[in-house]
């Protein structure tokens, strides 16, 4: 019996609209169970495997909307434009301006991270040293390292590079105040909320903001964004027709 063919149009379609997917639903989708085939396909149109769940997402190279490290996060899939967890990994330490703890590499990436870490030290790609009981990586280059370990020092506390995303969000009543109250707003006003937030917070805000609150962290950027350039119209943050309808007072009868 010959195979059933399809043409890449199909997939591109489908991803359009849901945007990632594994290769188990692509092929429902597609009526095929020919794993190869659909491989071949995604590859004709460039796609993308996921970081996270073992490669077992997939995506096109012209959907994910990266942010300034590299990642994006849609669902439960994380993507990067680095390729897989490894590289990843390397690629945020080496850009880090004061390395990374495995704490921060876990908030950052939603995965866990202490695995590739210690084998990118093994192969040398990177080093980590001790800084106030905590293990930080840095890059395997000696003189981008040196300028990374003095960043971390000059901080004036080692552990505020850990702490740093969370410091003001210690406790779970906070947490909760912070949820219930974006919970009340419209959607722009919860953008810029979570905008805000994310400022207050500083590296790695979006992510944090972005978990806690349940929203994809391009929102919360797109709102840090507009507060840091004054873009917000104040006439326009409640949207048209919202409010309660007017209700028409009768006369009485005569």
């Amino acid at each position: 019996m010959r195979p059933i063919s399809f043409s890449t149009d199909l997939i591109q379609e489908f991803l359009d609209q849901h945007l990632v997917t594994s290769i188990e639903q692509l092929k429902n989708a597609l009526g095929t169970s020919a794993t190869s085939t659909v491989l071949r396909k995604l590859r004709d149109l460039g796609y993308l495997s996921s970081y996270s769940h073992r490669g077992s997402f997939y995506t096109l190279s012209s959907i994910p909307k990266f942010d300034e490290q590299g990642i994006w996060h849609h669902n439960r899939a994380s993507f990067s434009k680095h390729g897989n967890l490894i590289n990843t990994c390397q690629a945020l330490v080496e850009s880090s301006p004061c390395g990374h703890t495995v704490i921060e590499l876990n908030q950052i990436l939603k995965v866990e991270t202490k695995s590739p870490l210690r084998h990118l030290e093994k192969r040398g790609e990177i080093m980590r040293s001790k800084h106030d009981g905590l293990y930080v990586y840095y890059s395997g280059n000696s003189k981008h390292q040196n300028f990374q370990q003095k960043a971390r020092l000059d901080s004036g506390d080692g552990k505020q590079a850990q702490s740093n995303i969370d410091s003001q969000v210690q406790t779970d009543e906070l947490k909760a105040a912070i949820i219930l109250f974006y919970s009340l707003l419209n959607e722009k006003q919860r953008r810029i909320f979570a905008g805000l937030e994310s400022l207050k917070h500083g590296y790695g805000g979006d992510q944090f903001i972005a978990q806690l609150l349940g929203i994809d962290p391009h929102t919360v950027a797109r709102g840090r964004r507009e507060l840091l350039e004054g873009d917000i119209d104040s006439d326009k943050i409640r949207q048209k027709g919202a409010g309660r309808i007017p209700i028409e007072k009768k006369r009485p009868k005569s």
